[in-house]
């Protein structure tokens, strides 16, 4: 506004003001002076500005069109560095008559297995609310559920005879299942990490730049915000021997702490296609170190994972057990190799197992031959050997002892070679075998080596 007032005062057309060190000019709306500074030549525009006409505007407007034409063509495009986008999961909500079909094969049977009960909510983590609805309905109903036993026939009569225990006799007190608490225990998990926000691709980079710093809160937020991967993940493993889905689920928040400690932004990834290889890590390690009870190598365990795809697919080729000439040839291993992958990989059974129906009856143990004990019998007459042969070696010099003790381990059960013997006593091996032949000539006209002979 000043500068256009200044022009106006002292524009003269086609003239030039010379020496102008300060011009005063006071403003209409103001009562105060405004004070400007001139430099000392100053060219004086005209005061008159003609308006454009229609023609320049037009010519204008194409030259500057042109002119962006012009640059846009020069413009390089960097494309950037191509990311790994996770494409949006279908969250597949189950339906009414799926939820009625489940409850009511609890109730036929009375339990349902967690296996049953994920493979009809597959994204429990989702649908929270749907999922505790459907846990009441069946303990309305009377159904518990279990984990996996493998011999569902059995889990059913029993399951059958303790409901039928419970209605007759009223006075007994209520059995603690400990499968209720467990459904109760995830039920409580899902709801409280679904109270936490999920984390957009801007919030989960703000997050991991103050991870950087040691914001010990951020790196609380990536791994709440998290939990429910962790879930899904932990929810595929279920089948497992030998770990219960907490468990599972507990491993995986271990490596989940372990992707975040790892996680580098800058890389462009998102943070949970990142973090899913090591909660499977972590999962898959913790199977096999407590899922046996005889712990078998990481690399081994992947070897025998390799060994049961191929069986499998070879089963359903042959239409037969395959044999390990046939499983060697397909995995490209030595067939020694193979033949011990099948022995390592076969599941431990207790002794203790019961074999028939009832709790009283026998148990593995007193069906297994116990060949390394030696029956009572045999341990008499093995006895009685010992001492006679004690009673025919006292005829003998110390030093013909010595050398058939050694010679056929009667001390140390070790027998010993003519080598060995002849550097205990400093002869050679031929005077060693020359005493050990006199020895036993000299036993064989024992008066007792009749009793030796029935042996």
């Amino acid at each position: 506004m000043i500068k256009k007032v200044i022009k106006k005062v002292i524009a003269v057309k086609g003239k030039k003001v010379k020496d102008i060190k300060k011009i005063v000019v006071k403003k209409v709306a103001q009562k105060g002076i405004v004070s400007k500074q001139v430099k000392k030549s100053v060219k004086i525009l005209p005061l008159i500005v003609k308006a454009k006409s229609k023609e320049s505007k037009f010519k204008e407007k194409k030259a500057q069109q042109k002119k962006v034409k012009f640059f846009n063509k020069k413009k390089v495009v960097v494309s950037p560095k191509p990311t790994f986008i996770e494409e949006p999961r279908e969250i597949i909500k189950p339906t009414i008559e799926q939820i009625k079909n489940l409850i009511e094969k609890g109730r036929s049977r009375n339990f349902i297995t967690e296996t049953e009960l994920l493979q009809a909510f597959p994204e429990i983590e989702e649908y929270v609310y749907d999922y505790e609805l459907t846990l009441e309905d069946l303990q309305k109903n009377g159904v518990q559920i279990v984990e996996d036993t493998g011999n569902f026939l059995e889990l059913a009569s029993e399951m059958k005879s303790d409901k039928k225990s419970l209605v007759h006799s009223t006075s007994e007190k209520k059995k603690f299942d400990i499968s209720e608490l467990s459904s109760d225990s995830i039920q409580m998990y899902l709801r409280e990490i679904g109270k936490a926000p999920l984390l957009s691709r801007e919030e989960e980079v703000e997050l991991a730049k103050r991870k950087e710093k040691g914001d010990k809160e951020a790196e609380r937020k990536i791994i709440e915000a998290n939990l429910r991967l962790v879930v899904s993940i932990a929810k595929k493993f279920t089948g497992s021997k030998g770990m219960s889905l907490l468990d599972l689920i507990q491993e995986g928040n271990i490596g989940l702490f372990r992707a975040v400690e790892k996680f580098e932004y800058r890389k462009g990834y998102k943070f949970s296609t990142y973090a899913t290889w090591w909660i499977r890590q972590a999962i898959t390690r913790a199977l096999a170190d407590q899922s046996r009870t005889i712990r078998i190598p990481v690399h081994m365990v992947e070897t025998i994972n390799k060994f049961q795809q191929v069986q499998r697919q070879l089963i359903q080729d042959l239409g037969r057990e395959p044999l390990p000439e046939e499983i060697a040839s397909e995995m490209g291993e030595e067939i020694d190799k193979v033949r011990h992958v099948i022995k390592i990989s076969q599941d431990t059974i207790s002794l203790e197992t019961t074999v028939g129906e009832n709790e009283d009856d026998s148990t593995l143990e007193d069906f297994i031959e116990d060949v390394k004990n030696v029956t009572p019998d045999r341990s008499a007459a093995l006895q009685l050997l010992k001492d006679y042969v004690q009673e025919i070696i006292i005829s003998l010099t110390p030093r013909e002892q010595k050398i058939l003790e050694m010679r056929f381990g009667l001390i140390d059960g070790v027998a010993h070679t003519l080598e060995e013997v002849g550097c205990e006593f400093e002869v050679t091996r031929e005077r060693i075998r020359q005493i050990e032949a006199k020895a036993l000539e000299r036993i064989q006209k024992h008066k007792n080596i009749k009793k030796l002979r029935d042996f």
